[in-house]
């Protein structure tokens, strides 16, 4: 079977946007596809590890869809596992933007309050992949106008991947809709062996 785990970024939640709407899409035009979206904590280890229960739990080898910090995420069980990840404005290296931010943090979704420390750092930079080894692995959404992260960052550290990049745009990936339909058909396509 077919399926998709979303993962959300910082300061969200599985009530996101683009969460909402790739599940909507599923649910109108692809109910084969199993979709999970988890709700990730704020420490970065245990994000990692509940996203990598979900897909265990899913069997098979899903795909990876994260945005921001999601898209990190992604990364990250995507060179564990030998996943594939579709990344949207992903966070290349997120400790050093993480870095300028620290202190109280509040999720707008959850209302839940908490310390952004030096310990979410050092966990981020742990777990951090200092290059993607299988390109073929991953699809890179991002916009130039991203008003949070430098979207030529992601074009080098993606590179050789499938990239399409809009030029305008922001953080949130205006043109998300518009890739929903290579999206599923991407996580139905049968892995071929030898190849991720």
């Amino acid at each position: 079977m077919s399926a998709i785990v979303y993962l959300h970024g910082f300061l969200s939640s599985p009530a996101s946007a683009k969460a909402s709407q790739l599940g909507e899409y599923l649910r109108r035009h692809a109910p084969d596809v199993a979709y999970r979206v988890p709700a990730l904590p704020h420490r970065p280890a245990r994000a990692v590890d509940r996203a990598a229960a979900e897909v265990g739990a899913l069997g098979g080898e899903p795909l990876l869809v994260g945005s921001s910090l999601g898209g990190f995420y992604a990364t990250v069980l995507a060179e564990r596992l030998g996943c594939r990840a579709v990344v949207i404005n992903p966070a290349v290296h997120p400790q050093r933007l993480l870095s300028r931010l620290q202190g109280p943090q509040r999720n707008p979704y959850t209302g839940e309050a908490f310390q952004l420390s030096g310990d979410h750092l050092v966990e981020l930079r742990a777990l951090d992949p200092p290059r993607i080894t299988r390109p073929d692995r991953y699809w890179l959404l991002a916009e130039t106008g991203d008003d949070v992260l430098d979207y030529r960052e992601a074009v080098a550290y993606y590179a050789g991947a499938r990239q399409d990049v809009a030029q305008g745009g922001d953080h949130s990936l205006q043109g998300f809709a518009g890739h929903l339909p290579g999206i599923v058909a991407w996580a139905r396509e049968p892995r071929q062996e030898g190849l991720s």
